[in-house]
C-alpha cells in the first residue's frame, strides 16, 4: 500500500480506493504543516516579547500563566471581538483581502522539505513554486487598503505594496544565484548541493545574496525597521487599520507566518537546510539513536536562529525614512544582485566555479 490510508480502507471495507485515500492522505499531511506553523506563530508573538523585553532591560509578559499563556489569551480576545466593517466598505473585498494575505503563506509550506524524506510536494520547480505564490501576498495588502474605504488605510496599502514589490525583485535574483550554483529548482537538491559541512553551504561562496535575501525578506515581511506600513505622522496601522477581530488576527498570523516562512527557506538556500554543519556527527549514538544526525533537528536550529536575528534587528535599529527604504532595494539590493549574478555566470565557466556547487 501507498499510505496508511489506503491499509486503513482496505482493513474496514476491503477495498482501498486509491482516490480516496490519497485525498485523505493529503489532507492529513497538510492539518499536519499547519497546526505546528499556527502553534509556532503564537509561541513567535511570546518569544519576540520576551526577547525584546529582555534587550530592553523589561520584563516583557508575566501574568497569565507566567506569561506562557499569554498567545492563547491573545487569541480569545481577537476570537471573541466584534468585526467592524465601515460604512461605505466592499465587503466582499474585505474579507477577502486577509484570506489573500494567509493563503500563499500558507501554501509555500507544501514544497519546502524538513528532512531527506518528510516533503509534502517535492516538485521540480519548488523554487519557481515559492516564488509565484509569496508574489501573491501583496494583492492582500492592496485589497485590505482600497476595501476599507479609508484614506489612511489606502495611503498605508500603498506603501506596503511599493516596498513588497521593491525587495521581491532583490529576493528573486538572489535566488537565481542560488538557482545557478545548484543547478536545479527543487529545494531537496538544492539542500543535498550543500553536503560535506558548512564550509560548503551556499552562505559563504554567495555571501552578498544571502545578506541582500535576508534582509530582503526582513522588508517583504513588513518587519521593523521597514514597517512603513505605519505612518509615523498618522499614528495608524497602515493598511489594516479598519480591521479588528478575526480578520485582524488573520493579518497578524500572516505577517508571522511569512516570517518563519523566510527564515526556513534562508536556512534551506543558503544554511544546508536539513545538513549537521560538521558530518562527523551523523556517526554520534546515544543508546542506539543518532540524535545529531542530519534531520530536523538541524533546520529547526537554523530557523531558530534566523528568526532571533529578526527579534534583534527589531530591538535595534530605529524605522527608516520611506525613500531611504526604496532607495535600498533599488539602487543598492537590485545592481548588487544582477551583477553578482553576472560574476556569478563569468566564474561559473572557470576552474574556480567549482567553489560555488
Amino acid at each position: 500500500m501507498s499510505n496508511p490510508v489506503e491499509m486503513a480502507l482496505t482493513w474496514a471495507l476491503g477495498q482501498p480506493f486509491p482516490t480516496v485515500a490519497y485525498g485523505i492522505w493529503t489532507l492529513l499531511k497538510i492539518v499536519a504543516i499547519f497546526l505546528p506553523v499556527v502553534i509556532c506563530v503564537a509561541f513567535l508573538t511570546l518569544w519576540e516579547r520576551k526577547v525584546i523585553g529582555w534587550m530592553q532591560v523589561r520584563i516583557g509578559p508575566n501574568r497569565v500563566g507566567k506569561g506562557f499563556l499569554q498567545p492563547f489569551a491573545d487569541v480569545l480576545k481577537l476570537i471573541f471581538k466584534e468585526i467592524v466593517v465601515p460604512t461605505g466598505a466592499n465587503k466582499w473585498l474585505f474579507y477577502i483581502a486577509p484570506l489573500l494575505s494567509i493563503g500563499p503563506a500558507l501554501a509555500a509550506w507544501a514544497v519546502v522539505p524538513f528532512d531527506p524524506t518528510l516533503v509534502l510536494a517535492d516538485v521540480n520547480a519548488g523554487l519557481l513554486y515559492i516564488l509565484a505564490l509569496t508574489s501573491i501576498g501583496v494583492y492582500g495588502v492592496i485589497l485590505a487598503g482600497w476595501a476599507s474605504n479609508s484614506k489612511y488605510a489606502f495611503l498605508g496599502c500603498l506603501r506596503s505594496a511599493a516596498q513588497i514589490v521593491s525587495y521581491e525583485i532583490a529576493m528573486g535574483f538572489a535566488l537565481v544565484g542560488v538557482l545557478m550554483a545548484a543547478n536545479s529548482l527543487n529545494l531537496s537538491d538544492i539542500v543535498n548541493a550543500q553536503k560535506g559541512g558548512w564550509w560548503q553551504w551556499y552562505f559563504l561562496p554567495l555571501f552578498p545574496l544571502f545578506i541582500v535575501y535576508f534582509i530582503s525578506g526582513v522588508a517583504e515581511t513588513n518587519r521593523h525597521p521597514f514597517d512603513v506600513a505605519e505612518g509615523e505622522s498618522e499614528i495608524v496601522a497602515g493598511f489594516h487599520v479598519e480591521y479588528s477581530g478575526v480578520t485582524f488576527a488573520v493579518f497578524f498570523l500572516a505577517e508571522y507566518a511569512n516570517m518563519i516562512l523566510i527564515a526556513v527557506l534562508t536556512s534551506v538556500m543558503f544554511l544546508g537546510g536539513w545538513l549537521s554543519p560538521i558530518p562527523i556527527t551523523n556517526e554520534l549514538t546515544l543508546f542506539g539513536a543518532t540524535p545529531l544526525a542530519d534531520g530536523f533537528f538541524w533546520l529547526a536550529a537554523k530557523v531558530f536562529v534566523v528568526l532571533f536575528f529578526f527579534l534583534w534587528i527589531r530591538a535595534s535599529f530605529p524605522r527608516y525614512r520611506y525613500d531611504q527604504i526604496m532607495r535600498l532595494g533599488w539602487k543598492i539590493f537590485i545592481p548588487v544582485t544582477l551583477v553578482f549574478i553576472v560574476f556569478l555566470a563569468i566564474i561559473m565557466q572557470t576552474p574556480w566555479g567549482e567553489a560555488f556547487h
